[in-house]
């Protein structure tokens, strides 16, 4: 007796069509967690987020870090997250997205060099879109040695020589006019966030 699979079911099976990994992405919240302001807990974020689809939603330290899985677009997933915060919340926050391939030419292209023993003194300003073009080489050509400052896109590379409590580059930055959403990380939490949406 013949049990070998009919050619029309083996077909059939090899035809399924696979479903692709959702792809991961790095969402940074602005301003959460600040003393007593827009105060969010990370275990609820984190329930919030899988309850509507967001696949292995992950929390870095409490200050607005998420890593999560969707296959739609950063900038959709960030207004999706804006938009979910603002219903279970009650409060709007600036909310930047990076895809991991993203966050991976972001840490690459670091023009600043290897901060070696001090990576908390170099920061990252994440920009929601390109920034106003006059502003950022105001920035660039204002920031003295031994601070230095480049823009690349949509981030700001920035080199806190002697910490950035009191820089005149982190007070610069502070009052730039960008015209889009910012938020930065330091260099520790750029590599982590990396290395956690790497971990499956």
């Amino acid at each position: 007796m013949d049990r070998s699979v009919p050619r029309t079911a083996d077909r059939g099976i090899r035809d399924i069509p696979k479903v692709a990994p959702m792809a991961r992405h790095i969402a940074l919240l602005r301003g959460i967690n600040v003393g007593s302001n827009n105060r969010i807990g990370m275990a609820e974020l984190r329930a919030l987020l899988a309850e509507r689809g967001f696949e292995d939603p992950r929390t870095l330290l409490a200050s607005g870090n998420v890593v999560l899985g969707s296959r739609k677009r950063p900038a959709t997933v960030a207004r999706e997250l804006n938009a979910l915060i603002r219903e279970r919340f009650g409060f709007d926050i600036g909310i930047v997205v990076r895809s991991r391939d993203e966050l991976a030419a972001v840490i690459e292209g670091n023009p600043l060099g290897d901060p070696a023993g001090d990576p908390k003194n170099l920061h990252v300003t994440f920009l929601s879109g390109t920034p106003d073009a006059a502003e950022a080489e105001r920035l660039e050509t204002t920031v003295a040695e031994p601070e230095r400052l480049a823009v690349r896109g949509r981030e700001i590379y920035v080199w806190y020589a002697n910490g950035m409590q009191g820089s005149p580059a982190a007070k610069l930055l502070s009052d730039a006019k960008l015209g889009v959403i910012p938020t930065a990380r330091n260099w520790n939490t750029v590599m982590k966030l990396l290395e956690l949406a790497d971990e499956r």
